[in-house]
């Protein structure tokens, strides 16, 4: 349901996010970050992420499930981003950073701490990874999307099923574009 939307709405949802300014989430993660560091963009929608990333130095892998997101990510970017699910990640203490920006949403929740878990373990330890989630409670359907939404309650619930991660910050932040009014729930974790 949800790659379908993206398969045909894809340039709508690109230039409605691609201009959006994220740079003070962007310092909240890059905070802990070496210079160079390999960061993995997981859900890269426009590629928005990934380009603000390697401009600032930082080595950058990215996938998106939806191939028509996956050509307009290459070509905004210039990077080579791979077509596929989170399921599909089996990388081992790889990365330095994972960001999940506003991505990580579009799994149902019975799958969640599978897919989580998955990236925690694609993160090197001692790894910083960026999450966020449109704030409340449960599973729903939206214009043909759908999202499992976190508060601080649920958050917690799930990390307690995620072997070796913290939580270093979290907080609230409104919709950074100007047409929506939305609440979201970022967290900074790191894996110990």
């Amino acid at each position: 349901m949800t790659n379908n939307y993206y398969q045909h709405n894809a340039q709508t949802f690109f230039d409605g996010t691609v201009n959006v300014d994220m740079s003070s989430l962007y310092e909240s993660f890059t905070r802990h970050l070496a210079p160079e560091a390999l960061v993995l963009d997981a859900g890269c929608g426009s590629g928005r992420d990934s380009k603000a990333f390697c401009e600032m130095g930082y080595q950058v892998e990215a996938f998106d499930a939806s191939s028509e997101m996956v050509a307009l990510a290459r070509k905004h970017t210039g990077l080579v981003v791979q077509q596929m699910t989170f399921t599909e990640v089996a990388a081992q203490q790889k990365y330095d950073g994972i960001w999940c920006c506003a991505s990580l949403l579009h799994v149902p929740a019975p799958e969640l701490s599978e897919v989580m878990q998955k990236l925690a373990q694609a993160l090197k330890p001692g790894g910083i990874w960026y999450v966020s989630f449109k704030y409340g409670d449960g599973e729903r359907e939206k214009n043909g999307r759908r999202f499992t939404d976190m508060n601080e309650r649920s958050f917690a619930a799930l990390l307690k099923n995620i072997s070796a991660i913290e939580v270093v910050e979290q907080w609230l932040t409104q919709d950074k574009r100007p047409d929506r009014d939305e609440t979201w729930l970022n967290a900074v974790l790191r894996r110990a």
